[in-house]
C-alpha cells in the first residue's frame, strides 16, 4: 500500500491516485464531473505562484482546483 494524503500535498511532478473524496453536495458533484473519482491516477502539474489554484492532469486534461477542494481528495501515491 502506498503512501495515503490529501490531492494538495503533492507537489508538481507527482502523481497519485484517488481514494475517496470528503465532500458531498454539490462540490462533491463537481469533482466527480471532472474526472475525480476512485481509482483516476492524477498529476500535479504546477502550482500558481501564489500557491492556489493549482493545476492538476486529470483523464488526460489539465484542471486547476483550489485548494480547498484538493485537500478533500484523498490520493495514494
Amino acid at each position: 500500500m502506498g503512501n495515503i494524503c490529501m490531492l494538495s500535498d503533492l507537489r508538481p511532478g507527482e502523481g497519485a491516485v484517488v481514494r475517496c473524496l470528503g465532500v458531498a453536495g454539490e462540490t462533491r458533484r463537481r469533482l466527480q464531473d471532472i474526472g475525480l473519482i476512485r481509482g483516476t491516477k492524477v498529476v500535479c502539474e504546477r502550482k500558481s505562484p501564489l500557491g492556489d489554484p493549482v493545476a492538476y492532469r486529470i483523464r488526460g486534461a489539465t484542471m486547476a482546483l483550489r485548494g480547498a477542494d484538493a485537500r478533500s481528495v484523498e490520493v495514494e501515491r
